[in-house]
């Protein structure tokens, strides 16, 4: 599948029907969800990490791409395409951010708008929308950039803000916004007024996936949801072995 076919899945979603992407955190989780017939993937980087034995946002790059790279060869076979969640870039020249992300064979990338070193944890907008302009240049249609909106995870629970980030993003060339655990009673003016398709995350305790996709989601994903899900799993099985 190429690159429009993965662009064009995100686009004229029935309500109760968003693109479902599962996130593999290694070859072995790739090939599952490959073979349960879904049309693409989004690997997480929190579940990578936790895969790799790293705190979430400490892998390093050489073994993030690496890890990425694993999971695209695993389903070649399956004709399906990957896109990534690259964190906020790892400090990589937007050039050498879109070559890494292609030799690793991703169809996509997620970037988002933290900022460890800001007071409020959050990257400048404009100076981020910048940066995605940047990286839509270099990669030209050749990847699909999901702009991952963290105005929630970073204790700013402001709507506002987070469409006007969004909005900024997609005037930058992004193909859709992530605002990540923004509540699911947000989503329907998240959707109304971003001009661009919405990425949800599912959460074990929260709406389905087909409701996220009720209140307007075109595409939904889990993060390391669905790797903590089979821990708890092996952590049953490893109290029955004792």
């Amino acid at each position: 599948m190429d690159v429009k076919t993965f662009r064009d899945l995100h686009h004229d979603r029935a309500p109760g029907d968003p693109l479902i992407l599962p996130g593999p955190w290694d070859a072995a989780s790739a090939r599952a969800f490959a073979g349960a017939g879904f049309p693409a993937l989004a690997t997480p980087s929190a579940g990578i990490a936790e895969s790799l034995g790293y705190e979430d946002g400490a892998t390093p790059a050489d073994e993030m791409f690496a890890a990425v790279a694993r999971i695209v060869r695993a389903v070649t076979d399956y004709g399906i395409p990957v896109s990534a969640d690259l964190e906020s870039g790892y400090g990589l020249p937007p050039r050498e951010l879109v070559d890494r992300a292609l030799a690793a064979g991703v169809v996509g990338l997620n970037i988002e708008d933290s900022d460890p070193t800001a007071p409020s944890g959050l990257a400048d907008p404009h100076k981020h929308a910048d940066r995605l302009a940047e990286i839509r240049t270099a990669a030209g249609d050749a990847l699909f950039v999901n702009a991952r909106v963290d105005t929630y995870v970073r204790g700013v629970p402001d709507l506002d803000e987070t469409v006007r980030r969004a909005r900024l993003y997609v005037e930058a060339g992004s193909d859709s916004a992530y605002p990540i655990l923004a509540p699911a009673d947000a989503l329907p003016t998240l959707c109304a007024t971003i001009p661009a398709p919405v990425n949800a995350l599912a959460l074990p305790d929260g709406p389905s996936p087909r409701e996220l996709g009720r209140l307007g989601a075109s595409r939904v994903t889990f993060g390391p949801g669905l790797l903590r899900r089979v821990m708890g799993v092996a952590g049953e099985i490893a109290k029955e072995l004792r």
